[in-house]
């Protein structure tokens, strides 16, 4: 990875915070996001110790609110006069509805819009940067998802395990139709399920938080939860692989819905009209 720029989302911690310090220890710029600067920078530090690399770089945002994920696009092109990887990897659950600053349900906003937008932002420097990859962090969650177009926001009827299996599929029609609309340049597509791993996805949310501390003996460690994202950023035998969904480096299978590409296509749109792009964002 010696020469090459990653920029991961939700780096702070967990999973995110795993795979840069893989990637950096590989040779790799990388770069983190998070929402709070100082906590960020220990984390920078912490990559840096960890690695070796001579630095790593700090970008802060609310990845829930789309000003600051514009804001974080224009300041990562400012910084990166070419991105190889991207790692979206930002992600939460709520047990109960939240509404964010551009009025959207929590869950969805940040769990699917976020990388949906930042993406298409960077996609023009990510083209121009082939080969290049996007690699999104899903669930297996996925497979019981559904997308509720009728109340994608969760208005008439909220369940977080619903909201959270929507955005997860979400994430994995994300990821195929990106790679649909990505052939033919230079730019792959993954999505990965990382198994159930220890990390503080859950901690602003007491009912979760409970369930997962109980649970936490039998789960997988930060790094071994990041080793698939890390394989399919960095592994010459991910090089062409594009329109998949990864566990243990392997292809699986996802949810059957998830291959219609009536409703991909669909969601797509719907989520280019929430986050006010164009349906193609290179035109």
């Amino acid at each position: 990875m010696t020469g090459k720029t990653v920029l991961i989302t939700g780096g702070t911690g967990g999973i995110g915070k795993a795979a840069a310090i893989g990637l950096a220890t590989m040779g790799a710029r990388v770069g983190i996001t998070g929402r709070d600067r100082a906590r960020a920078e220990t984390a920078g530090e912490a990559i840096v110790r960890e690695s070796g690399a001579p630095v790593v770089d700090i970008f802060v945002a609310d990845m829930s609110s789309q000003a600051e994920v514009r804001r974080l696009a224009d300041e990562v092109l400012a910084a990166y006069p070419r991105l190889d990887v991207l790692l979206n990897n930002v992600g939460g659950f709520w047990a109960h509805r939240h509404v964010t600053a551009d009025g959207l349900e929590h869950t969805f906003a940040l769990n699917h819009l976020a990388p949906y937008l930042l993406t298409s932002l960077l996609l023009d420097r990510l083209i121009a940067s082939s080969p290049a990859r996007v690699v999104t962090m899903a669930s297996a969650a996925q497979g019981m998802g559904t997308i509720d177009f009728d109340d994608l926001m969760g208005e008439r009827k909220y369940s977080g395990s619903a909201a959270y299996n929507q955005s997860k599929l979400a994430n994995v029609m994300f990821t195929y139709e990106l790679a649909k609309r990505l052939e033919g340049t230079g730019v792959t597509a993954t999505a990965v399920h990382p198994g159930m791993t220890s990390t503080a996805f859950s901690a602003e949310d007491p009912a979760l938080s409970l369930l997962v501390t109980i649970m936490r003996p039998f789960m997988r460690s930060p790094a071994r939860g990041a080793d698939t994202a890390v394989y399919l950023a960095s592994s010459p035998d991910a090089e062409g692989i594009s329109g998949k969904y990864f566990a243990d480096r392997k292809v699986k299978k996802s949810r059957d819905s998830s291959y219609d590409t009536a409703i991909t296509g669909r969601l797509w749109q719907v989520s280019a009209d929430l986050v006010g792009l164009p349906v193609d964002p290179r035109h």
